[in-house]
């Protein structure tokens, strides 16, 4: 079931902004994490696999502008990152785990840009909700400076997360609605074969 709030948000045509909580003020029920890494389609698919992964919401994280548009988000200017909200289970998964699968998917060695997508709204980040995820966050960059299999420095950001603004509807579980376009899109923007590049063909 995708996330009601936004759906109940995107119902009227805006983009409703969602406070995203830490587990504990939420009874560890469940827990959300907001991650940007380019296209928030790709994103959103990537976290879709995650075993223990409830709901992934597309949006747009990091601006400064109130209740953004895709237009303008995508134009620039706004502040805003293309992002995803995860929203998961403590008990199945862990923000651990939800790092590695972020770091795995995207190209942290370039700033403002993911692959063929250019501009800060396509900019790496990890948007941390409160101090546990900060310094998780801060010790799997450390790790991976220390390991990474590839020469040119981390430029990834990790900062505060603001508000959350779902993209519209027709954003959401795009690679499910559209799968052709969809894989289209991945194929033709190099993102595969970059990560491998990057990465090698190991999942996480």
């Amino acid at each position: 079931m995708k996330w009601l709030v936004a759906l109940l948000g995107m119902a009227a045509g805006l983009a409703v902004p969602l406070t995203v909580k830490p587990a504990e003020a939420q009874g560890a029920a469940t827990a959300e994490a907001i991650f940007a890494g380019g296209c928030f389609w790709c994103v959103e698919h990537a976290f879709d696999e995650v075993e223990g992964v409830v709901a992934t919401i597309s949006g747009y994280a990091g601006g400064a502008v109130a209740y953004p548009t895709y237009e303008q988000v995508s134009r620039g200017g706004t502040g805003h990152a293309e992002a995803v909200k995860v929203v998961y289970d403590p008990q199945k998964t862990s923000y651990e785990k939800l790092l590695a699968v972020f770091w795995r998917n995207i190209d942290p060695t370039v700033k403002n840009r993911q692959f063929c997508d250019v501009g800060s709204q396509y900019r790496s980040a990890i948007f941390y909700v409160d101090e546990t995820q900060k310094r998780l966050a801060q010790e799997s960059l450390k790790a991976l400076e220390k390991s990474k299999p590839f020469a040119p420095p981390i430029v990834t950001e990790i900062t505060r997360a603001g508000p959350f603004y779902p993209a519209e509807e027709y954003h959401q579980d795009y690679h499910h609605k559209n799968p052709v376009r969809y894989t289209y899109y991945r194929y033709g923007r190099g993102r595969d074969s970059r990560l491998e590049e990057l990465w090698g063909k190991k999942k996480p």
